[in-house]
């Protein structure tokens, strides 16, 4: 990934926070000679390892998949950025985003024990505190059918690089105008650009 030392995210942690809030991410691999992509949720495990996640067994990427760097990208927050913002008209649109890319090799899953752990950790990850389904109550016979449709398979992290957009490469007084701006927006990226925005100035002091 291109990035300019403006926008390179260099705390490890970071990235790893962008990871676990944005964790729907895709997968990128080389299936029979050409590029294949699934969309797929992938969690970190405790130790910062590895990442977990199932492919659909017909999905025929998780074939050959071992043994080859593949790369997993996480899509943060993004938005559009108006010149019309900015004290002057010389300028042009931009976009600010937030990306994680993650590189490494897979290892199927071959026991069912791993995977069933897979899954109920991220059940735990999406269903609200409050929730009353727990995977359990679906019952054995009904999860042992799920787990021959889905092929699992785990991520050994060897590389990351994250990318933080956030207008660091203009003057203080148009980061704060585009910050203003975002803020007035009733939609969640640019609210959460807005906050990363602001954050990184507290940072520079």
């Amino acid at each position: 990934m291109y990035i300019p030392k403006d926008f390179k995210v260099t705390d490890e942690s970071v990235a790893y926070e962008i990871m676990k809030e944005h964790s729907f991410a895709t997968l990128f691999s080389q299936h029979d000679g050409m590029p294949h992509a699934t969309h797929l949720p992938l969690l970190v495990n405790k130790e910062n390892t590895h990442l977990y996640g199932h492919f659909a067994r017909p999905n025929p990427q998780w074939k050959g998949i071992e043994n080859q760097t593949v790369l997993a990208v996480f899509h943060g927050p993004h938005c559009y950025i108006s010149p019309s913002w900015y004290e002057t008209n010389k300028a042009v649109p931009t976009w600010n985003y937030v990306t994680v890319h993650v590189y490494g090799e897979v290892e199927l899953l071959e026991g069912e024990k791993e995977l069933m752990e897979s899954f109920h950790d991220m059940v735990m990850k999406y269903e609200a505190p409050d929730s009353s389904y727990r995977l359990q109550d679906a019952g054995a016979d009904y999860l042992a059918g799920l787990s021959k449709g889905v092929q699992g398979f785990k991520m050994k992290i060897s590389k990351i690089e994250g990318k933080a957009k956030l207008s660091q490469n203009h003057s203080l007084q148009r980061q704060e105008l585009v910050i203003d701006q975002l803020e007035q927006m009733p939609y969640s990226d640019e609210q959460q650009i807005a906050a990363l925005m602001k954050a990184n100035l507290k940072k520079k002091g």
